[in-house]
């Protein structure tokens, strides 16, 4: 993500690791504008559909939330199918022409799949359970790739350790973490 408007937000990491039948999801917490940190404790991950879902986002945080309203319409509507809702939300991202001008991503998962959703129509599901979006989302996705197979390590250490890496890297990225993971503790 370049960096070039200084009027603009900035500032996300998204990493979701899938491992030994978890699902986590963590978010760091840091917002920029220019070249200056505007808030360190942002959340943006959060459950959905009763906490079956977790969902995170990278980009303009109103964008986000409209977003995140609109996934949850769709889980309602589709219950329990989270591809479809997927698919469903991201044609009307792409088609409604208010929705086009949002600048965001979201990773979603539930027990089962992930998915990368953006705005020019991908919903995209890794093959090796892991995604990582946002400023500092390739440092993260390298160093989750890195430790995933190491024996030992559970889904939640492995993005403690990936974000803890981002976070010495980008600057865009912070060591405030919302973590949220699936199933439910």
């Amino acid at each position: 993500m370049e960096h070039e408007n200084p009027n603009q937000w900035y500032g996300t990491t998204i990493l979701c690791v899938r491992k030994d039948g978890k699902t986590v999801i963590a978010g760091d917490g840091q917002v920029t504008l220019g070249s200056t940190v505007i808030k360190s404790t942002a959340k943006k991950v959060r459950t959905l559909a009763n906490d079956t879902i977790i969902a995170g986002f990278a980009g303009a945080t109103a964008d986000a939330f409209t977003l995140f309203e609109r996934l949850e319409a769709k889980l309602e509507k589709h219950p329990g199918q989270l591809t479809r809702a997927c698919v469903e939300l991201v044609k009307d991202w792409r088609t409604d022409r208010y929705l086009r001008r949002l600048e965001a991503m979201m990773a979603v998962a539930d027990e089962k799949t992930s998915f990368i959703l953006s705005g020019t129509g991908d919903v995209l599901e890794p093959e090796d359970g892991l995604i990582g979006i946002g400023s500092g989302g390739t440092y993260a996705l390298a160093a989750a790739r890195a430790l995933k197979d190491i024996d030992g390590l559970d889904a939640e250490t492995i993005v403690r350790k990936a974000m803890k890496i981002a976070a010495d890297i980008c600057i865009y990225t912070n060591e405030n973490l919302t973590i949220e993971s699936l199933p439910r503790k």
